[in-house]
């Protein structure tokens, strides 16, 4: 099968080749999807899991991307809960092969239905952007109706999606990011925009819930404003800075097939709209991964016509 494969850590995306794989097999609990379409977080490219399986050992040639969507075209050894031929959506494991690919094997209990009037690219688009989003806020951030929440990166992947996801749930959402990206997250949600290269962080005042995508400098910063009894939720690895009367927590996302179902129904009824900035084929999707000019939303890779 066609796949994308990395075999040098420090080339990042530039060092990403289209190269011919074995396809996988279904071990036990498994289930092998036919990938019609694939997500890909550059960030994954640091990640240990992209390099070395669960005891360390290098796993290279390796194949990134963990968000898929497709059809199931065979069963592991005692998979319940999906059949063949099922249209499917999720997360792949981090330490085995992604879904940069013709074929991936994942486990079943990592996917959920994708309904059939959801398109295969929206459904790639949704697992980590969306579980993510929904974790951070509900899940680690404790979010109730009627709070405030800060999110830093508004207009990307992750950051549209809590902003949608909060104001729909009863937020005030303050957006964060670049200049250009104003007009984005007003659309997506936000009912307030900072500039972080332009303007004052500190000028936003206290708020309930810090959603950080960021960490660093600005992370710090954030948590600076967090009110009393308020939540710093960061994916930007272990915050630097704590709340002063308030928690800062990071995570990773799960899988988790009943959000998954929660959110494409989201989708579905039009509460909530994907943020994909571009979509290729896997023939093209080196390129796709190192553009030359600022791409703005998830870019996509369209395994399947």
């Amino acid at each position: 099968m066609k796949a994308i494969v990395v075999t040098d850590e420090a080339a990042g995306t530039a060092g990403m080749t289209l190269a011919e794989r074995p396809e996988p097999k279904a071990a036990g609990n498994d289930v092998v999807v036919q990938v019609h379409a694939s997500g890909f977080t550059p960030g994954e490219l640091t990640w240990p899991g992209t390099w070395t399986d669960r005891n360390g050992r290098d796993r290279t040639p390796s194949i990134p991307g963990h968000e898929v969507a497709g059809v199931v075209s065979s069963l592991g050894y005692g998979t319940r809960g999906l059949s063949v031929g099922q249209r499917v959506f999720g997360i792949t494991d981090w330490t085995r092969d992604g879904t940069l690919a013709e074929y991936v094997a994942v486990e079943a209990r990592n996917l959920a239905p994708l309904p059939g009037d959801i398109d295969f690219t929206e459904g790639a688009s949704l697992p980590i952007s969306g579980l993510t989003a929904w974790q951070g806020l509900f899940v680690h951030g404790r979010f109730q109706a009627g709070q405030s929440v800060l999110v830093h990166g508004s207009a990307g992947g992750v950051g549209s999606m809590v902003t949608q996801l909060a104001r729909e749930a009863g937020a005030y959402v303050i957006g964060t990011g670049r200049s250009e990206d104003r007009q984005t997250a007003l659309n997506f949600g936000a009912q307030e925009f900072v500039d972080l290269d332009n303007e004052s962080l500190e000028e936003v005042g206290g708020v309930d819930l810090v959603f950080d995508v960021i960490g660093g400098d600005i992370g710090k910063r954030s948590a600076g404003l967090v009110r009393a009894g308020g939540m710093l939720v960061t994916i930007a690895g272990p915050p630097e800075a704590q709340p002063a009367d308030g928690l800062a927590i990071d995570f990773v996302v799960e899988a988790d097939r009943a959000q998954l179902g929660e959110i494409v129904q989201r989708v579905r009824d039009g509460r909530l709209r994907t943020n994909i900035g571009n979509v290729a084929t896997l023939d093209d999707a080196v390129a796709a991964f190192n553009p030359t000019d600022r791409i703005k939303g998830k870019t996509i890779i369209r395994v399947r016509s």
